[in-house]
């Protein structure tokens, strides 16, 4: 694990997006490069890959640019496992999460990590259209294309970061207000050639992931026509200026990148083909059940359910991440009163569960409660619609209606990964001793897969703290902190605990294992120069805003209380579904969210702000 610092500050001054404090470990590291003929594989092991995505995830969520939801992110990931378990080849583990931005964008980094933009869910028109772009990204990981970038940039880039580099300081040793203007001229020269040399070494990748992509769609029971779909799709948006109206923004990389007729009718023609060809036979052959997908959505599982079972979730999914992105629950209100007023034909239940799940954030719960009654009327199973009313009632006062609500979509649901967290995290905001005890007993079942979710570490953390288990509270809220981009909030609060005299043979040997794999991690980002957080400095960051509790907390905290330490690193690594260069732009933009008001912002420290090319 000590790699991982070093490595991402390596790869991100190769990109130009490093801080000068950087620049010297760099042109160390990158003396060595890889001979032309080596193989991908061997420029960086699979451990650092799951090291460096693990890493990456990490410091989004650092930045606010994630939205964590337990419901949507069981959804996102329920996709994805069904896509993985019908590629051919697949054998990571897959990592998928959403990206709060409203920018259209979809990206894969190393590590099989796959990150969607809200933005690309809101403009696409059924999951088919969305798991055409996960598949497209998936097929970069399994083929390797982006490994493969790696090996380009760590054969290329060097000479042309080096001479964007001396540029700028010789432009600013020119003195005069002509510094600034060379130096911009200098870094546009520089970072224009190596896209160009990025976008020639992988366009031809875009066609074996597309073919790749369709099949995997065609065997998962998806339309394999989805992707030409949202391709025109793209192509309409590129051309339409929707102004400030639009759900989401428009691409400025397809801008200058449209997707092209051509690529449209390819995708058109493979889905067409493969239309007329038994799932069983399509390229490749059948693909056997992932030992990694969950067994109700094994293949035969699939198979023996109605066809179109699979995109029933989308439409409530959509509508609450369209909540949770939004600026605040009352701009998620007036965003859907517009869509009320100006497309009142195509302002449906979905439309009317998102504006129901605004109101109960706001603070109207009343009118939420009415809303939600009448959609579970029409829509009993839809336990989206009963887990907002269950939080409706409970935001309203009547939380003994709530918990009884909740019990009851657990024994409907008993092994659903987004109503156990969604349930317990309802407890740890009731806040009594006998619910912390109940959210113990409901979470437990998830213990063993739940190392690397941030969402279930907080929430144990709270049920813990309530049931009065202090050690073990202790315990995930470093962890919490952890996988927040908060390692050394994490390591110090381990350490704190270490100190404690009632810790038994067990305790005691969980938490000096956790600080013996931290510490190392902990002194790399020192080196660094990432410092831990100063509770002192705070200012408001957006990620609060996701899940159904701890709404109310509005500072610049991760979700285990302790003040976060915005120093923005950028992360890159992105193969986008667009150009799935190394550090390039994705499907829009570089997989970061283009607001300022979603990180907090620090004066102590230098800043690496994202690209927007």
């Amino acid at each position: 694990m000590r790699t991982i610092a070093p490595l991402a500050a390596a790869l991100a001054f190769a990109l130009g997006m490093l801080a000068p404090a950087g620049l010297p470990a760099q042109v160390r590291n990158d003396t060595s490069l890889p001979d032309i003929g080596s193989s991908a594989a061997q420029v960086i092991t699979p451990e650092q890959e799951a090291e460096y995505g693990a890493y990456t995830l990490h410091e989004l969520r650092r930045l606010g640019y994630v939205l964590d939801d337990p419901l949507i992110d069981d959804w996102l990931q329920g996709v994805g496992d069904r896509l993985v378990s019908n590629t051919v080849r697949a054998s990571q583990h897959f990592t998928f999460f959403l990206m709060r931005s409203r920018d259209i964008n979809a990206f894969a980094t190393l590590g099989a990590y796959v990150g969607v933009n809200v933005g690309l869910i809101l403009i696409a028109d059924n999951e088919d259209e969305l798991a055409a772009v996960m598949a497209h990204e998936i097929s970069h990981v399994v083929q390797n294309h982006v490994l493969r970038a790696v090996e380009k940039n760590k054969q290329n880039t060097l000479p042309i970061a080096l001479a964007m580099l001396g540029a700028i300081l010789v432009a600013q040793k020119s003195g005069g207000s002509s510094g600034g203007n060379a130096t911009e001229a200098a870094v546009a020269a520089g970072m224009g050639l190596m896209a160009q040399q990025q976008i020639n070494f992988t366009r031809d990748n875009e066609s074996e992931a597309d073919r790749s992509g369709i099949q995997t769609l065609a065997r998962s029971g998806y339309n394999p026509m989805a992707m030409a779909d949202f391709f025109g799709r793209m192509q309409s948006a590129t051309r339409a200026d929707t102004g400030g109206d639009s759900p989401y923004k428009a691409p400025d990389f397809l801008q200058d990148h449209p997707v092209t007729t051509t690529r449209i009718a390819e995708a058109t023609e493979r889905a067409r083909q493969i239309e007329r060809v038994p799932a069983s036979h399509i390229d490749g052959g059948p693909v056997q059940d992932s030992l990694l997908l969950p067994q109700h959505l094994s293949t035969h599982a699939l198979a023996s359910g109605p066809a179109r079972q699979h995109g029933i979730q989308f439409s409530w999914a959509q509508e609450r991440m369209r909540v949770l992105s939004a600026d605040s629950d009352g701009a998620a209100i007036a965003e859907y009163r517009k869509l009320e007023t100006r497309h009142p034909q195509s302002f449906g239940d979905a439309q009317r569960y998102g504006l129901a799940v605004a109101l109960s954030r706001h603070g109207e719960t009343g009118a939420a409660t009415d809303v939600l009654h009448k959609l579970l009327d029409r829509h009993p199973d839809a336990f989206w619609v009963e887990l907002g009313l269950a939080d409706a009632e409970r935001l309203g006062g009547d939380p003994r209606a709530a918990q009884q609500r909740y019990e009851s979509v657990l024994r409907r649901m008993p092994g659903n990964r987004g109503v156990i967290l969604s349930y317990a995290q309802a407890l740890g905001e009731i806040g009594t001793a006998d619910a912390g005890r109940r959210a113990q007993a409901i979470l437990r079942p998830l213990i063993a897969d739940s190392n690397e979710d941030p969402i279930f570490q907080q929430t144990f953390a709270r049920a813990s703290e309530l049931a009065g288990d202090t050690v073990r509270a202790a315990e995930a809220y470093a962890e919490a902190a952890f996988l927040n981009g908060r390692a050394q909030d994490a390591l110090g609060q381990l350490e704190s605990l270490k100190k404690r005299g009632d810790l038994d043979y067990y305790q005691r040997s969980r938490v000096e294992a956790r600080i013996a794999a931290m510490t190392p991690i902990v002194l790399e980002m020192r080196k660094d120069g990432v410092r831990p957080a100063d509770a002192d400095r705070q200012q408001q960051v957006n990620q609060p805003r996701s899940g159904l509790s701890f709404t109310s907390s509005q500072s610049c905290r991760d979700d285990t209380g302790f003040a976060g330490n915005a120093l923005g690193r950028a992360s890159v690594g992105q193969a986008g579904f667009g150009q799935p260069a190394f550090g390039q732009p994705g499907f829009g933009q570089p997989g970061f969210g283009s607001s300022s008001s979603d990180s907090c912002n620090r004066d102590d420290g230098p800043t690496a702000s994202p690209l927007h090319w």
